[in-house]
C-alpha cells in the first residue's frame, strides 16, 4: 500500500508541477530574443518559423496573427524613459523619430495589449496624420486631457502600455545588428 501511495503522490506532483510550469511559461514569460531600444521592447522572431515554442502556443491560444519579419515589428513600452510605470491618469510627451518605414501606428493599450477605448473611432495615431517638425521628428501628447497638436487620448485608471508598430521598415530586417532610434517617453504630470 505504501508503494501505491508513493507512486500516486509522485504522479500528482509531476502532473501539477508540469501543468504549472506550462501555465507560467505561456502566460508570464514574454518571449525570448527580445530587442530593447530605450523604453521599447520588441520580439523580432515573432511570426517567424524561428519563434520559441511558448510564443507559438500563446499565438495559438489567443488566436493572434503576428506580423512576419518582412511585414513589420511591434514595439511595446510599459515604462517611460525614466523607468516609471506608465499609468492612464498621467500625461506623457512622446517625442523623437522612428526608423524609415512605409507606415506606423501608435496606440495606448491595456497590459494585455488590447487598445484602450477612448471614445474615438480610431484608438490611436498613425504616421499619415502626425504633424512633424522640419527635421521630420514629432511630438505627441498622450493624456486624459486634450492637448494641442498631436494628441493621443487616455481614459480609465491603472497601468497601460504604448504600442508602436512599424510596417515595411527596411531597417528592421536586420534589427539585431543596427542601432535603432525610437521616440522617448517623458512623464508630464499625473492627475491625483
Amino acid at each position: 500500500m505504501r508503494v501505491l501511495v508513493s507512486v500516486a503522490l509522485v504522479l500528482l506532483v509531476s502532473i501539477v508541477g508540469g501543468a504549472a510550469s506550462v501555465w507560467y511559461a505561456v502566460n508570464e514569460i514574454a518571449g525570448f530574443s527580445a530587442l530593447h531600444v530605450g523604453s521599447w521592447t520588441a520580439y523580432p522572431e515573432r511570426g517567424t518559423p524561428d519563434a520559441d515554442p511558448y510564443s507559438k502556443a500563446r499565438f495559438a491560444r489567443d488566436a493572434e496573427l503576428p506580423l512576419g519579419r518582412a511585414e513589420g515589428l511591434s514595439f511595446v513600452a510599459t515604462q517611460d524613459s525614466s523607468g516609471l510605470e506608465l499609468r492612464r491618469r498621467c500625461a506623457y510627451r512622446i517625442e523623437g523619430t522612428v526608423p524609415v518605414s512605409r507606415f506606423w501606428t501608435l496606440y495606448a493599450a491595456t497590459n494585455g495589449l488590447s487598445p484602450i477605448p477612448n471614445g474615438n473611432r480610431r484608438p490611436g495615431l498613425q504616421s499619415l496624420q502626425i504633424v512633424r517638425r522640419p527635421d521630420n521628428s514629432f511630438e505627441i501628447s498622450a493624456g486624459p486631457h486634450p492637448a494641442p497638436g498631436n494628441w493621443l487620448p487616455l481614459t480609465g485608471e491603472g497601468p497601460m502600455s504604448f504600442v508602436l508598430t512599424l510596417y515595411d521598415a527596411p531597417a528592421l530586417s536586420d534589427a539585431g545588428s543596427i542601432e535603432l532610434e525610437l521616440p522617448r517617453i517623458y512623464r508630464a504630470g499625473c492627475d491625483a
